[in-house]
């Protein structure tokens, strides 16, 4: 059955009236930062004015449709936390993560694993954000983020304000949106490389899927180290204080088609079908997340989209949506966070899903 052309309008025009109310410009220094305590509300790296809603829906590897600017490189905060996990995929199919369960302290150190309970934290810990690291990464504390709480995980009952000195538990315990803490990974992940994590990025995922070369990821004015004699800058999974990736919509479709098609290009394995699949596995403690990603099997992240579906999603909001079900991609850029609900419901409406009993594709 092909896609309902009015509904599908309907998503589109959907997502265009319910635009994010953040500034095109810029004017209002928009941002996560804001809401940290001083003196850690500021910007640590670049942002730029952004582009109007945008958005590509992808269909059994096709693109479907596209509006507003898909070849713009806009900042997606925080879907820069999936690149990480796809770029821990790359890392373990080289051999330079062998477990996610072994403790990062084994294969890298001089990063911040050494004392206390960060001795501890496994790679998984930092995919799941149940690592509970403390410490402070290019100047920011972890406990900026304690406390922290989304509206893309399950409510909890507020025993502290964002900033407060929750009592850590031990890794793997508990489960926290922390982005110190996934700074540390992206640490941890140039100390196995040992080469900038942009350059591997365009080189083992986004070439192979014939992305575009109008993209960059940028870290801190103080995010710099120096590994076997070479100055590197080690970049943010995400944008709270500035940098971050910028890329294309177009591009953040065929990266989730890599997704959708199992780490898979043509014949060319880009990431291994098995650590795509680990990425969709609920974390034990929040089975809403799996490895960098929103999980929308137990606790319905978007009702509007099916329990098969999982989500990249940044402030903005910038989300791309993978629902192997409808063999669906689909990316939508400056929406507003409350209306991303709405989009599935329509998009789903338009496209149909795999009969009850037939295997997803």
């Amino acid at each position: 059955m092909r896609p309902d052309p009015i509904q599908l309008q309907a998503a589109i025009d959907w997502s265009l009236s319910h635009e994010t109310s953040w500034d095109r410009d810029n004017s209002d220094n928009w941002g996560i930062h804001n809401v940290d305590p001083p003196p850690w509300n500021r910007l640590l790296g670049p942002v730029h004015p952004r582009g109007p809603v945008s958005g590509v829906i992808r269909w059994r590897g096709q693109t479907l449709a596209e509006w507003g600017e898909p070849d713009r490189a806009d900042l997606t905060f925080s879907v820069a936390k999936t690149y990480l996990a796809l770029l821990a995929g790359v890392a373990q199919m080289r051999g330079l993560l062998p477990s996610v369960d072994e403790p990062v302290l084994r294969t890298v150190t001089g990063a911040g694993f050494e004392a206390g309970a960060n001795r501890d934290i496994t790679w998984r810990h930092l995919l799941q954000q149940t690592s509970e690291w403390e410490g402070s990464c290019w100047g920011v504390p972890d406990q900026v983020d304690r406390y922290r709480h989304l509206p893309y995980q399950p409510p909890r009952e507020a025993s502290g304000r964002k900033g407060d000195a929750r009592p850590l538990q031990a890794p793997g315990s508990f489960w926290e949106y922390n982005d110190v803490r996934i700074n540390q990974l992206s640490l941890a992940l140039l100390h196995r490389f040992r080469r900038p994590l942009p350059e591997v990025f365009e080189e083992a995922v986004l070439r192979p899927l014939g992305a575009s070369g109008d993209w960059r990821w940028q870290g801190y004015e103080n995010s710099w180290v120096d590994i076997d004699g070479r100055r590197m800058q080690s970049v943010p999974g995400g944008t709270h204080w500035g940098g971050g990736v910028s890329i294309s919509a177009r591009d953040q479709a065929l990266i989730g088609q890599l997704m959708l098609d199992e780490g898979r290009v043509g014949e060319r394995v880009v990431v291994p079908a098995d650590w795509i699949r680990a990425m969709r596995e609920p974390c034990a403690i929040a089975p809403w997340y799996g490895f960098l990603i929103w999980l929308n099997g137990v606790n319905s992240v978007f009702p509007g989209a099916s329990p098969a579906s999982y989500f990249c999603i940044g402030a903005g909001a910038s989300v791309v949506w993978v629902d192997p079900l409808r063999q669906l991609v689909a990316v939508v850029r400056w929406i507003d966070g409350a209306s991303i609900d709405g989009f599935c419901r329509h998009l789903s409406a338009a496209i149909p899903a795999a009969s009850p009993g037939a295997p997803a594709p």
